[in-house]
């Protein structure tokens, strides 16, 4: 396959983005996407190291060097902290990416009530409370865009993913809901739902047998593999002047795999 070519917009250049679970995986290709087009970056982690190589390569590169806000976003209040303190440090935000996720198996007869409240933390409720802290910003700056990150795991009912995909379910509600609250603001809100994205996380734990990758790919229409870069030029694409009229939308990026 040639390579692709990432369109640029010109209108990016200097809004501030915000990213969640950004340090590696789709959130890195969405870090290194929006720098390349020159806006001004945030993101949240939990992993300093992975964070820190990360904007030292971004600046290495010429970029503008992202902020990071080590945070853990199971801690509703230390969220909020720190899109505080990236308001108060770079203005209001432009586009906010919830990407962080956990796409844990569970054994359905053995879930504790305890681990299920976890998997609604890390999945769905930093979304929701993201997503409050940045519309009264963007309805400042006269709009903005947030993406909330879904998966087809919902779609498809993948097993033992009971209670990831209820959460993913739920980042769909939510998006189409909070769309129709804002929309007057010309806040824009949408999810993509990602097909089999092999992330290095995904291959330690998941997709260790290249013949579960191989039979994953031969379900797509598409055969090519699904990078993180195709999540993120879709992600630039909804945060661009280019999409003012799309919103409550989830988007798939799965080769045709549905």
């Amino acid at each position: 396959m040639s390579r692709v070519t990432e369109s640029r917009y010109a209108g990016l250049e200097g809004r501030l983005v915000i990213v969640t679970g950004g340090a590696s995986g789709i959130g890195e290709a969405f870090v290194r996407a929006f720098a390349r087009q020159g806006c001004r970056v945030a993101f949240l982690d939990r992993q300093v190291e992975a964070a820190a190589a990360l904007c030292a390569a971004i600046a290495g590169e010429g970029g503008p060097e992202p902020v990071f806000q080590p945070c853990d976003l199971t801690d509703v209040p230390a969220l909020q902290a720190a899109l505080s303190r990236i308001h108060d440090s770079c203005g209001p935000t432009a586009v906010l990416v919830n990407n962080a996720a956990n796409d844990q198996r569970q054994d359905l007869a053995t879930v504790t009530e305890a681990e299920f409240d976890w998997m609604m933390s890390v999945n769905f409720r930093h979304v929701f409370f993201a997503a409050q802290a940045v519309v009264p910003q963007m309805r400042e700056r006269g709009g903005g865009s947030i993406i909330n990150m879904s998966s087809i795991a919902w779609m498809n009912g993948a097993p033992d993913m009971q209670a990831y995909s209820a959460a993913k379910a739920a980042v769909v509600g939510f998006s189409n809901s909070l769309a129709r609250q804002v929309g007057m603001d010309r806040i824009r809100v949408n999810a993509i739902a990602p097909g089999m994205v092999i992330t290095p996380r995904q291959r330690d734990l998941w997709y260790q047998d290249e013949r579960k990758i191989a039979e994953g790919r031969a379900r797509q229409c598409i055969p090519d593999a699904i990078e993180p870069e195709d999540i993120a030029r879709l992600g630039l694409f909804l945060a661009s002047d280019d999409s003012k009229l799309i919103t409550k939308q989830c988007f798939m990026v799965n080769g045709g795999s549905r």
